[in-house]
């Protein structure tokens, strides 16, 4: 008895060993990833241009604000419809038409005479942003079995998060050398490259006659709303960073290489994911939640003081921790707290609040640059902190007891 366990066990492990290697790693998947990585580079290349190209193109620096934040306002009321679209057409469709909007978006940028165009070509880019968005995590779920999707799910946000950090460093030391306009040519190429790169996808993830039966819409998970709240809590700081930190550097004279801000912040945020990896799915959500909260803090004084590349450096991966890692944990506790037949809801209820966060940080952030002087533009910031702590202490039982789900 024992041999023939012996025997047929190996097998087995063989197979299921082999099937997850084409589940997780297969042509598709890969190419699905690429192209993920490629319209979110895209699109998260132009932020910390946006602001400083809007006043140069003669806006005001309110103006400039309503400009960066626009397209997560509108992917936040977009969002919802997007999600109900992918049950009824294929992922591929919603991506192709994704990512020409992006690229007519990026497009528009370069042509822009005045911020009020801006404006407008803003907001296709963000209509394009939530399309894909949507589409490419579901396409990525539909193309691996159900008992790897978490795994995959957490490549896709490294993927997410390797492009929200590289991107804007690299933008942010381009510009300087070649103009905006020019260094807008390179997100633009990066999105034709995503919609080449989807065509040769095998599996378009087209909805079973059944999927596309009509449903009842859903704006939120109710269960998940805590997370978005905080989603936006801890992005807000984030996305004004990612906004403005070139033209508040600028602004207050400040002795520092900006420009190494983002490359910091990227190579901490791999060594602590790296580092995390096989406790996030066993820590509880308080353990990280405070981490996030202190180094929140810690963070925010330093932007607001920083005299120094070392003070850069230090608020760089301050930023790594209070955000980068609790992005992670948020995205897999909305996951979490959302029944199985709402994983799709959880997932959009989470980057409800990252669209909250992308959308009302700089625009906030323009009204306090222009009424208040420079020093409070981070200090203002700290109010997350206080505002994160109440929506814990809220639903700290629940977020607490997320992971016995899992």
């Amino acid at each position: 008895m024992s041999s023939k366990s012996a025997s047929v066990s190996p097998a087995k492990a063989g197979r299921m060993e082999k099937e997850k290697g084409k589940s997780i790693y297969s042509k598709d998947v890969i190419l699905v990833m690429t192209a993920s990585f490629l319209f979110l580079f895209g699109t998260m290349f132009n932020n910390p241009l946006i602001n400083g190209y809007a006043e140069s193109l003669g806006a005001s620096s309110i103006l400039a604000g309503v400009i960066v934040g626009i397209m997560s306002f509108a992917a936040m009321f977009l969002r919802p419809i997007a999600g109900n679209l992918t049950d009824k057409f294929s992922k591929y469709q919603l991506s192709f038409i994704g990512g020409v909007l992006i690229f007519i978006g990026i497009l528009g940028y370069i042509i822009s005479p005045n911020g009020e165009l801006l404006l407008l070509f803003r907001i296709i880019n963000g209509t394009g942003f939530v399309l894909c968005t949507v589409c490419m995590t579901t396409w990525i779920a539909f193309l691996v079995p159900r008992q790897h999707v978490g795994a995959a799910m957490g490549l896709y946000g490294l993927m997410n998060a390797l492009a929200m950090s590289i991107a804007p460093a690299i933008s942010i030391n381009l510009y300087k050398v070649i103009g905006y306009r020019q260094t807008m040519m390179l997100p633009a190429a990066a999105t034709l490259i995503m919609i080449i790169i989807i065509q040769f996808v095998g599996n378009r993830a087209v909805p079973s006659p059944r999927q596309k039966e009509k449903k009842q819409f859903k704006m939120i998970s109710v269960n998940a709303l805590p997370v978005a709240l905080l989603t936006t809590c801890f992005g807000i700081p984030y996305f004004v960073t990612q906004a403005d930190i070139v033209t508040y550097v600028a602004k207050m004279h400040m002795p520092v290489a900006v420009g190494s801000y983002f490359f910091i912040y990227a190579i901490v945020l791999l060594l602590i994911r790296t580092f995390f990896k096989n406790y996030f799915d066993t820590v509880r959500f308080g353990v990280w939640f405070w981490l996030s909260q202190v180094a929140t803090a810690i963070y925010l004084v330093l932007l607001a003081y920083m005299s120094s590349n070392w003070m850069m450096a230090l608020g760089a991966a301050g930023m790594a921790v209070g955000y980068g890692l609790i992005y992670s944990v948020l995205q897999s506790t909305a996951l979490l707290l959302s029944p199985a037949n709402e994983q799709g809801l959880g997932s959009s209820t989470f980057y409800l609040g990252l669209d909250i966060a992308m959308a009302f940080g700089p625009m906030l952030a323009g009204v306090v640059a222009k009424a208040l002087p420079g020093r409070w533009f981070y200090l203002v910031q700290l109010i997350v902190v206080p505002l994160a702590l109440i929506v814990y202490l809220i639903w700290r039982k629940r977020l607490n007891g997320a992971i016995d789900n899992h």
